[in-house]
């Protein structure tokens, strides 16, 4: 019961309609696999942006060289979305079986336009899957009105559920399972059930993150999705202004607001490598991430592919006392070095 009420609160928080198109999965990357393999066909074309994790850009990599898919890369315009649009449109050809592009950027927090994405998708009768990982739960998403046919989103980051969890939730059937096994229903048939979502959860589910990811949505849902955002953001333009006032720290895109961006903020401080930067972050007991954060395109795109950035993020958990204490601990590591 408690599962099913878990799929319920999703398909009616992401605009999905029915909770049996809510499917588990151990993470957003296992749902982006089950959508890509799922659905792509052998000598196809996938049309994605230059801003993905590797999560997209590996499974399609798989596809590419194992199944002739061709593989086109839209360019994403900052602060200009009307362009990005088009660089989409331009690459749907006949051969187009599916459109996939993160909401927001790991990396530099960057939204793209996923909604008029989406219209181009359903004007052209292109299937179109949404990387969800840094949005969910933070940025409004309405499958439905967006025209998402497949959102694939984590548990642990702007759901606040436990890492491990994830969830695929499907509005288009998907030919093609990833793994097969028991469903705990239909045992006598040895194939796969056609239905979702036991079509794409076979074997025991994780119940207990499940449960905790339920909690989660309470929780924002309760904070509300705007809210949520305007105060994450709120407390990023501080970093970015703390930042920029030190005159010695590289900031890549302009500052963050609530239209263009995710809470997520990249930045290097020349002379000192994003690696120990992280180290020295670390002894003081901050958490940042260094290097590539497992998007080479988004580097590509900001020009960081070789040395990588230092990534910070907020919650709705963290203070103006601790951002304010991240400005001053980078302040002092800018002045020891």
């Amino acid at each position: 019961e408690m599962v099913f009420q878990c799929r319920e609160k999703l398909a009616d928080f992401m605009g999905l309609g029915q909770p049996e198109q809510v499917m588990f999965t151990l993470n957003c990357t296992h749902a982006i696999n089950m959508v890509l393999k799922g659905v792509v066909k052998h000598g196809g074309q996938v049309v994605t942006s230059n801003l993905e994790h590797n999560a997209v850009m590996r499974p399609l990599m798989k596809l590419k060289e194992e199944m002739g898919v061709q593989v086109a890369v839209a360019q994403v315009v900052p602060g200009n979305d009307d362009e990005t649009v088009s660089h989409f449109e331009k690459l749907i050809t006949e051969k187009t079986s599916l459109v996939i592009c993160t909401h927001a950027s790991n990396v530099c927090g960057l939204v793209l336009p996923v909604a008029r994405i989406g219209a181009l998708c359903r004007q052209k009768g292109v299937l179109f899957a949404v990387d969800g990982a840094q949005s969910a739960g933070i940025l409004p998403i309405h499958m439905q009105d967006m025209g998402i046919d497949y959102l694939c989103i984590p548990g642990h980051k702007g759901l606040y559920g436990p890492m491990g969890t994830g969830v695929l939730l499907a509005a288009k059937p998907i030919e093609n399972t990833l793994i097969e096994g028991g469903t705990g229903n239909l045992s006598s048939d040895y194939h796969q059930p056609s239905d979702f979502p036991e079509r794409m959860e076979s074997g025991t589910i994780n119940v207990p993150g499940i449960a905790g990811l339920s909690a989660g949505i309470d929780f924002v849902r309760q904070k509300g999705v705007e809210r949520i955002h305007t105060y994450e953001i709120d407390l990023l333009a501080h970093i970015y202004d703390g930042l920029n006032n030190t005159g010695r720290v590289k900031l890549y895109l302009p500052r963050p607001d609530t239209k263009h961006f995710s809470p997520v903020l990249s930045f290097n401080v020349p002379g000192i490598s994003a690696a120990e930067m992280a180290q020295k972050y670390g002894a003081h007991q901050v958490a940042v991430r260094s290097g590539l954060q497992c998007a080479p395109a988004a580097h590509a795109f900001l020009g960081t592919l070789e040395e990588g950035t230092v990534r910070v993020s907020t919650s709705a958990f963290n203070q103006i006392e601790e951002i304010n204490q991240f400005v001053w601990i980078t302040k002092k590591i800018i002045q020891s070095a």
